[in-house]
């Protein structure tokens, strides 16, 4: 049966010919201009060729490989745009597909998960898978009582091929941070590994599933997907129609980019106190337009458990920024395990550093663009800059490791979006203890 390649050395080795294939281009690339072509046209045809390959390594190695490369799109607009627009179209990609395995891979699954007689089970199955990504593939069907369903398959060896690359990747931050200037990929690399044994197991998918489908039924803004059978390696839900976000982001009208982004925000606030839990993979593949215009929701194998909603301190802090109180966020940030009492830090500093944060929470209503995210990456990590040393500072508790993923992850499908939402009122509506600085 096709596998991953799940041979730690085979994988690393084709991790390892990225940067490889790179310097060779750019050598290639200077015997261009030697030979005549323009600087600027080499340079783009070397983007180009490298966000390709990257697509097509990340996507057949799939694994960690591919999870970091969807986790990395997030964070695409904060890009430059003369250097944006090939590996966007590469990490787009990543974002909800990849090359599918055989169909007779998947029949043998099938049968170990869901018994020999699997097929009984369904009126009709598509061998043809309808998305493939980094742990598995979701195929199309006819559950044997009529319903529609989505059969979401694990790869064999996916487990193996995932500690492997995230492993590899630990030592090789420096090229996969490479691919997004100005941003720290040790953080996200710790945090992928870490949620890897929970995103493997389609039961505790399930689980979470099931607890976000019974809190947001019937609601009409939002569809979340029941489960009918769950196994180790095998989750069938049903099935929901609808426009990736993704497709969104690259063609869609301003104003179904405003409607997309203030459902998106509104379901990865509303979660915690609705459900009990954060939904922690925020990337646009996990997302879908239905016909009606609701927001579906796809993946739940990332999720945090907040049972109490999200801390108070995140809203007290924000609202507190707002006032400009730099001394008393220090105190705040101090108490929630942000700064070590050991550190020394300047207070105003802190404030600037915060910035992103704060600045959308200060507006009834708040448009997201890749310039300002661009803005906001380039000051952060400027090293002239005050605050870049204040981020090196600071501490993520591991409380607030999930929650800060999707917050930055929030933020940065926004700016693709390019969207107008309310943040007071959201925030004001979801967030405990944030009240509208003045009021």
């Amino acid at each position: 049966m096709a596998e991953l390649p799940r041979n730690a050395l085979t994988r690393s080795v084709r991790m390892a010919a990225l940067p490889a294939a790179f310097a060779g281009r750019t050598a290639l690339g200077f015997g261009k201009r030697v030979g005549g072509k323009s600087a600027e046209l080499v340079a783009a045809e070397l983007q180009a060729r490298t966000a390709e390959q990257m697509f097509k390594v990340l996507g057949e190695l799939k694994g960690g490989a591919m999870k970091l490369g969807q986790a990395m799109s997030i964070f695409e607009a904060a890009l430059p745009e003369d250097f944006a627009g090939p590996y966007r179209a590469a990490l787009t990609k990543l974002q909800d597909a990849a090359p599918p395995l055989p169909a007779e891979a998947i029949h043998k699954i099938l049968a170990e998960e869901l018994g020999v007689e699997w097929r009984t089970k369904f009126l009709e199955f598509a061998d043809q898978p309808a998305a493939a990504a980094s742990i598995g593939q979701v195929h199309k069907a006819t559950w044997h009582d009529g319903r529609v369903v989505a059969v979401k398959v694990q790869y064999p060896g996916a487990d193996k091929a995932l500690i492997s690359d995230l492993n590899q990747m630990a030592r090789m931050g420096k090229l996969f941070a490479s691919w997004i200037p100005g941003l720290d990929i040790n953080p996200l690399l710790d945090e992928l590994r870490d949620r890897a044994v929970d995103e493997l197991d389609y039961l505790n998918e399930s689980q979470n599933q099931r607890a976000f489908a019974i809190a947001f039924e019937g609601d009409p803004e939002f569809v979340i997907p029941h489960v009918l059978v769950a196994a180790p390696h095998v989750l069938v839900s049903e099935w929901v129609d609808g426009t990736a976000l993704s497709s969104i982001i690259k063609d869609g009208s301003q104003a179904e980019r405003d409607a997309a982004g203030v459902l998106y925000e509104r379901f990865l606030l509303s979660g915690p106190s609705r459900a009990g839990l954060l939904h922690a993979d925020p990337h646009p593949g996990n997302f879908r337009i239905t016909p009606d215009g609701r927001l579906g929701i796809l993946d739940f194998g990332a999720c945090a458990s907040l049972p109490d909603g999200l801390p108070s301190a995140m809203g007290s802090l924000l609202r507190i920024a707002q006032l400009g109180d730099a001394q008393t966020v220090i105190e705040g940030l101090r108490a929630e395990g942000f700064i070590k009492p050991n550190i020394e830090v300047d207070a105003e500093q802190v404030l600037g550093y915060l910035e992103p944060f704060v600045d959308p929470a200060r507006y009834e209503e708040f448009t997201f663009s890749r310039d300002w995210m661009r803005e906001q990456f380039t000051r952060m990590n400027d090293m002239r800059n005050p605050d870049f040393a204040v981020g090196l500072k600071l501490n993520l508790p591991p409380s607030y490791a999930l929650i800060h993923r999707v917050w930055l992850g929030c933020i940065g499908v926004l700016c693709q979006l390019g969207a107008t939402v309310p943040m007071r009122a959201e925030l004001t509506r979801w967030v405990p203890d944030f009240t509208t600085a003045g009021q």
